[in-house]
């Protein structure tokens, strides 16, 4: 049972001054302390807080901390929108911007604010130079996110940090986003996409020639042709985008998802990456799905604090204390493990599966399904029995080599760490037939932990 304020505070304050005597060592923290603390999200408002202090180093830190706490924003949205030219970033952005009633901030918009003098230097030296200084669009969206609405609504920056080095500058302000989006899709594609764009010029509005074209003749009659579509400027940008964007990633690494652009807009809005886990816990309508409700609803990714409520719930009850539990995927990253950890949910046994890169790109990239009868297949393993059937096969745009490797690249990013965290865990090596992983896994579990030798 989880204590609020009322009773759990005397409690914990009885309990302080009874088991933690000044004049014994080591102190036994009592249980009520944490638990107080866990429901009413105390460590992580600590956590805000000091980096708050640490960031902005104010002369007086207690009205700043008074200021803080009474703004009550640090769940507003606060995100990135990447990806290259044509990817449907401003689109996504725009629709997002609209659904969280958040600002949509992008180089354009900041550039374009009337009352700010840093804004008109800006504007004369964007429209000499097609580009703005580092710095100088650095404080551009420090002032704008100064403002007050930005303040009670948070931000969606379309396009922005364009360079590593926007980003860093960008973080060293102390402006922390919530979650990095990154749309991808072949260049191909892209391309096609770019020579058909068309903008209204009234509203600001994104069409195109053959996808997305406006039934009213009078929007037909006023849309343009934005500068920089051709096709070699298109290669242009895009090969400069690739330059820059794989430096960009890792300022990001535990916020970021990449996203296929190679769909429709729409699919591209509602993708969303939610365990079954949490699925169950928000249909039940239990506290803890009233708790991940708001965060599915807005597309955001859920809080790990809540995924472990969820996970604690589950793993407590009367089936896993009788007959254990497999987490599989999960926990992702080092910061999870270390929650799971805190909370006493220590697995005895840890397994990686490693398997080489370019045995990845051939189970993934050959992966196709049958769109009428929703059978899987795989070209090479397991190929469709007719040609009728291989010729309406799909692939999806997850399976894309480029997809693969963004994917790969952040699970080796954070299962480095995660070796690390569970110095046991044993490493099969996953490049197979299955029965034989399977052995080697079960063999793992049924022989005791080797013993490392010192």
């Amino acid at each position: 049972m989880t204590r609020g304020p009322s009773d759990g505070g005397q409690q914990g304050a009885d309990a302080l001054h009874g088991d933690m005597d000044a004049t014994t060592a080591p102190h036994r923290i009592p249980p009520e302390m944490p638990q107080y603390g866990e429901a009413n999200h105390v460590f992580e408002l600590m956590q805000n807080m000091l980096e708050q202090l640490l960031i902005h180093q104010p002369k007086d830190p207690i009205p700043f901390m008074i200021d803080h706490l009474q703004r009550d924003n640090d769940y507003v949205p606060k995100i990135v929108i990447l990806g290259p030219p044509a990817s449907g970033k401003t689109t996504i952005a725009m629709w997002l911007g609209k659904h969280l009633n958040s600002n949509l901030l992008s180089v354009e918009s900041l550039i374009a604010q009337e009352y700010s003098s840093l804004a008109a230097d800006a504007r004369r030296h964007y429209e000499k130079f097609q580009t703005l200084p580092n710095t100088m669009l650095v404080r551009l969206i420090q002032e704008r996110l100064r403002e007050e609405d930005c303040v009670r609504r948070g931000w969606i920056l379309d396009g922005v940090p364009e360079t590593r080095e926007q980003a860093l500058m960008i973080q060293t302000l102390g402006v922390s986003p919530r979650h990095v989006i990154v749309l991808s899709a072949p260049d191909t594609v892209l391309i096609e996409r770019n020579l058909g764009k068309r903008i209204d010029p009234q509203t600001g509005e994104i069409y195109h020639t053959t996808f997305d074209w406006p039934p009213e003749s009078e929007i037909q009659n006023r849309l343009i042709v934005p500068a920089g579509v051709s096709e070699g400027e298109t290669a242009r940008r895009l090969l400069e985008y690739h330059r820059d964007i794989v430096r960009i990633l890792p300022s990001y690494p535990k916020i970021l998802k990449v996203i296929p652009a190679d769909q429709p807009c729409v699919d591209v809005f509602c993708q969303v990456c939610c365990g079954q886990l949490l699925k169950e816990a928000m249909a039940d309508k239990s506290k803890y799905g009233e708790m991940i409700r708001p965060f599915l609803e807005k597309e955001m990714a859920v809080p790990d604090n809540i995924i472990m409520k969820v996970l604690r719930q589950r793993l407590d009850q009367q089936d896993c204390v009788e007959r254990g539990w497999v987490l599989h995927g999960f926990p992702r990253d080092r910061d999870q493990a270390r929650l799971m950890d805190g909370l006493g949910y220590k697995p005895n046994r840890v397994f990686f599966l490693n398997v080489p890169f370019d045995s990845i790109i051939e189970r993934l990239t050959l992966r196709r399904t049958d769109p009428v009868t929703g059978e899987r297949y795989h070209l090479m393993y397991k190929p469709p029995p007719t040609v009728e059937i291989q010729a309406r096969l799909l692939q999806s745009p997850k399976d894309s080599e480029e997809q693969i490797k963004l994917r790969t690249d952040l699970f080796y990013r954070n299962s480095a760490e995660l070796e690390e965290f569970y110095g046991r865990a044993i490493t099969v090596n996953g490049d197979q037939d299955l029965y034989t992983v399977f052995e080697y896994i079960e063999s793992g579990i049924i022989n005791p932990l080797p013993r490392k030798v010192p």
